[in-house]
């Protein structure tokens, strides 16, 4: 069996860019449909029944471009209402980013203290500590939000004076908590990694919830059958064939990326120039859905 359909993936801006990067590091062959609701980011200060509706919007506007897995690489819609999206979306599977990153931050930490970074409202929903809690109850977790992080990746402000000053700000507590592990509870925070690397020390492990969301959506549509029809005759697009060293990989080298589909309801002025930082290459197509558009989906 095999899908040739795409994957959609949505997000609030273009935080959910690092979930696609790692789909085509996983799934060379496989097309996207990404959708990133740039015109009413960041979702994390804003109320749940906000946040719900706008979910339910992105996720049906990627329904009705006929996508065979909906990811929801935005940590603040998976944090307050992924059990809402689960409910209401049928057709096809729906994976969140919290439960691959707590998975991972469970299984890693010897000492038994995890720390959480997020939006407000990731962090006021307590998803992460309930899901690493129903994994190992013995694990204490420490969750703090860190409000500024997105507007500053979506300024394109990744490593600067203004953003390192931002990152110690926000986690020399942290540090202090004794944590061993430090899950990047949002999708935008990767591209900030090396800053916060070396703020918190190699001591304090990094779990990318972008990268454990894109192996747990690779294992189902494994399980499934759903994968992309594998070549005939098997090439440079063959996984075998992929750059072995992370730091090697481009999302160019994926014959799925061509392919695929790009959507934003706002085009900031550096938005090219931030949404290549996170990939890692330029996008093949722009294409706008309008703020009217994604309500016409009102719930």
């Amino acid at each position: 069996m095999s899908d040739s359909r795409p994957i959609g993936v949505f997000d609030s801006g273009l935080g959910g860019l690092t979930v696609a990067k790692e789909i085509f590091r996983l799934m060379p062959r496989e097309r996207i449909i990404y959708l990133g609701d740039t015109a009413r980011v960041p979702y994390g200060g804003k109320s749940e029944e906000t946040i719900r509706r706008f979910g339910l919007q992105d996720a049906r506007v990627l329904l009705d471009l006929n996508v065979k897995m909906l990811i929801v690489a935005c940590n603040t819609v998976s944090s307050v209402a992924i059990d809402y999206l689960e409910r209401n979306i049928k057709e096809v599977p729906v994976i969140g980013v919290v439960l691959p990153g707590a998975r991972a931050a469970a299984t890693r930490s010897a000492a038994k203290r995890v720390g959480v970074i997020g939006t407000a409202a990731t962090v006021r929903s307590g998803a992460y500590a309930k899901a690493i809690n129903s994994i190992a109850p013995d694990i204490k977790v420490y969750a703090k939000p860190c409000p500024l992080f997105v507007p500053l990746v979506e300024e394109g402000l990744i490593d600067n004076d203004i953003t390192r000053l931002t990152v110690q700000h926000y986690l020399y507590e942290m540090v202090d908590l004794g944590i061993d592990c430090l899950i990047l509870g949002c999708t935008h925070y990767p591209i900030l990694m090396e800053v916060i690397q070396s703020t918190v020390g190699n001591r304090i492990q990094l779990v990318d919830s972008a990268l454990w969301t894109a192996k747990e959506a690779h294992h189902i549509m494994k399980a499934l059958g759903a994968e992309y029809p594998a070549p005939i005759t098997p090439g440079l697009t063959d996984p075998k064939e992929q750059p072995k060293k992370a730091g090697q990989f481009s999302v160019e080298a994926s014959e799925g990326f061509a392919a695929s589909r790009f959507l934003v309801s706002d085009v900031t002025p550096n938005f090219e120039s931030v949404a290549e930082t996170l990939l890692g290459a330029g996008l093949p197509s722009i294409e706008k859905v309008s703020v009217e558009e994604l309500e016409e989906k009102e719930p």
